[in-house]
């Protein structure tokens, strides 16, 4: 099986700006489904729909749309698909120090410096946050420049003083430093995402990042507060949940599908992620919907 190869992302500022801004309609913004990272900070609305949230080592469904900031190299993977619903999808990214080291220290913009630093986690916004920033966001596409910078600092100073929110990763999670291991831990992320259908055989993921088994273990642990096999398994029961979702199936071949081989153990695994069994998961997100 090819691997995919770990992305770093170069990207460039629109002409005559500081910061990049982009507007994609519905599952447009397709450079992004494999998992990369970059320095710059990347602030992500989708209007409305669900789909898969995979940032850092935290996984998980979303619905109803989502507003998400990503902290400077946290690896990310795409949020929209064919399947997704969403309208649109609206992305900004931007250098941690693009407003310039003495603008962060005014009296007015402090806190912004405390909001880039919970982002190294990931941060999901919800509620009023989510509505009234994702207005602001899509506002700015018939935006000039200035206008644009303006809206952006008013933007993150909303969402540092925001109390809706929720850090997506363990507290302490962070990359490593270099990018030999920054690509190190990306190829093992792409090669779960391609390949959690199947049965992963753990001295083959080990060999892939030229380790042994117990180093690889240690190494993962270290790097992403979870085991190899937690981090799998969490992965197999998001998808559970999207095709629970989007799916009119039986349960046992979602079960299946989402690369568990016993019935039974996808119960008790899907049950502790969630905390219901899949049968109640999918009757409650159906009430919510209709």
């Amino acid at each position: 099986m090819k691997v995919a190869v770990p992305t770093f992302e170069v990207i460039e500022p629109n002409f005559g700006s500081s910061f990049y801004y982009s507007k994609y309609v519905q599952n447009a913004n397709v450079k992004a489904h494999v998992w990369h990272y970059h320095p710059e900070v990347e602030l992500v609305f989708v209007n409305g729909g669900a789909g898969k949230r995979q940032i850092g080592s935290h996984i998980s469904y979303y619905t109803d749309g989502d507003l998400i900031l990503i902290g400077s190299n946290l690896p990310h993977c795409g949020f929209t698909d064919e399947a997704t619903g969403n309208k649109n999808e609206t992305v900004v990214q931007m250098r941690p120090d693009f407003l310039g080291e003495a603008f962060m220290m005014l009296p007015e913009t402090t806190g912004l410096q405390s909001l880039l630093v919970r982002s190294r986690g990931g941060i999901a916004f919800g509620g009023k946050t989510k509505r009234i920033v994702g207005e602001e966001l899509e506002a700015m596409e018939g935006q000039q420049p200035f206008e644009r910078l303006l809206s952006i600092i008013k933007i993150l100073k909303y969402l540092e003083r925001s109390d809706d929110y929720k850090i997506l990763n363990a507290e302490g999670f962070a990359m490593e430093t270099q990018v030999q291991d920054n690509d190190r831990i990306n190829m093992v992320f792409n090669f779960v995402k391609d390949s959690f259908r199947q049965p992963i055989a753990l001295d083959k993921v080990a060999g892939m990042a030229s380790m042994t088994v117990p180093s690889f273990c240690r190494y993962f642990k270290k790097v992403t507060k979870k085991t190899f096999t937690q981090f799998v398994n969490e992965y197999r029961i998001v998808h559970a949940c999207k095709l629970l979702a989007e799916k009119h199936i039986p349960i046992a071949d979602v079960c299946y599908e989402s690369g568990f081989n016993n019935f039974s153990h996808f119960n008790k695994a899907f049950r502790e992620f969630t905390g219901k069994s899949a049968s109640q998961y999918r009757k409650e997100l159906r009430e919510v919907v209709s």
